[in-house]
């Protein structure tokens, strides 16, 4: 077999992903929990004075009803410092709690405690609280990053927080329920210049319809997808896990793509175009590319997730 995970990442090289976008997060995690706290507090009022942030699914809220009950019943000293033991990954009830929980979980959480921290129901930032020389240059970089990549960041900063899961032993994830596929009424076939592979089409029509027992079937069963700035996660059984718990009512719009053949019967295939996602809605686009390597019978062997570095990569499909 000429291709290994690790040599199929390595496909369509010159595709530049945006490197800011790791480099931010881990430029925030050496902050104190307490600047961490406040940037995120500062991050979510500046954007949502342009990005509409939509209300988490009530699936969400309800898996993180009684924890929120909880940390609404605590002293405003108590609500702080659950969350700076949540930022310091400490070994709390709530941190073991939130580690259990899928990213939209986590997501619908920070998204609660925001609301009542405007309110006055949770703890807010000190009045006049001054972030620090480190923290500020942090929000900065944040500020400069185009909005898909801004929620990135923030969307990371927070799902990386709580206990870590490796310690935990065995646990139980928890993740809201699968939302049914979409009636095939329901469901609109995406086209994408200079790209008529079934696979590929089927993979982005699946997608939006979550329709995702039929997605998991275009993989081979030791496939591997790689979202972006992570390790590839390889299997069917994990990549089903991943597509039911990170991807319900995500909007793919792929805009173009090339072919070219590979080695041993193999073909690799770029497409770009654009992601929107349930918080956000159609207000904010990520611009994206999707590399995909198919083996001789056109099933999905690997493809890597790339956020891309600027918009002007949506043109960039040169080998």
């Amino acid at each position: 077999m000429p291709f290994t995970i690790d040599s199929a990442r390595n496909i369509f090289p010159n595709t530049l992903s945006a490197d800011a976008v790791p480099a931010t997060i881990a430029r925030f995690t050496q902050l104190s929990a307490e600047d961490q706290l406040a940037l995120i507090w500062f991050a979510y009022l500046e954007m949502g004075k342009s990005i509409t942030i939509a209300a988490p699914g009530a699936a969400s809220m309800q898996l993180a009803e009684l924890t929120l009950e909880e940390i609404k019943k605590m002293s405003f000293q108590e609500q702080s410092q659950v969350m700076c033991d949540l930022a310091n990954r400490a070994d709390t009830p709530v941190g073991r709690t939130y580690a259990t929980w899928s990213p939209n979980i986590k997501l619908g959480f920070w998204y609660q405690l925001g609301q009542w921290m405007e309110a006055g129901t949770v703890a807010p930032i000190p009045e006049g609280y001054q972030l620090s020389a480190n923290a500020s240059a942090v929000l900065q970089a944040i500020r400069n990053l185009e909005s898909g990549q801004q929620i990135t960041v923030l969307r990371n900063s927070v799902v990386d927080m709580g206990f870590d899961t490796s310690k935990l032993g065995s646990f139980k994830r928890v993740s809201e329920p699968v939302v049914p596929p979409k009636d095939m009424a329901q469901r609109t076939a995406v086209s994408i210049e200079g790209v008529t592979n079934p696979t590929v089409l089927s993979y982005m029509n699946n997608l939006n319809a979550n329709d995702f027992d039929a997605l998991i079937e275009l993989f081979t069963p030791d496939g591997a997808l790689q979202p972006p700035f992570q390790r590839p996660i390889v299997g069917k059984d994990s990549v089903l896990r991943f597509f039911r718990e990170e991807c319900q009512n995500l909007q793919l719009i792929p805009e173009q793509g090339v072919i070219e053949p590979a080695e041993d019967g193999f073909t690799q295939i770029k497409v770009t175009g654009k992601v929107q996602t349930p918080w956000f809605g159609a207000g904010v686009g990520m611009n994206m590319a999707w590399r995909f390597l198919l083996n001789p019978d056109n099933k999905i062997f690997f493809v890597a997730i790339d956020l891309l570095a600027s918009p002007k990569e949506l043109l960039n499909l040169a080998r």
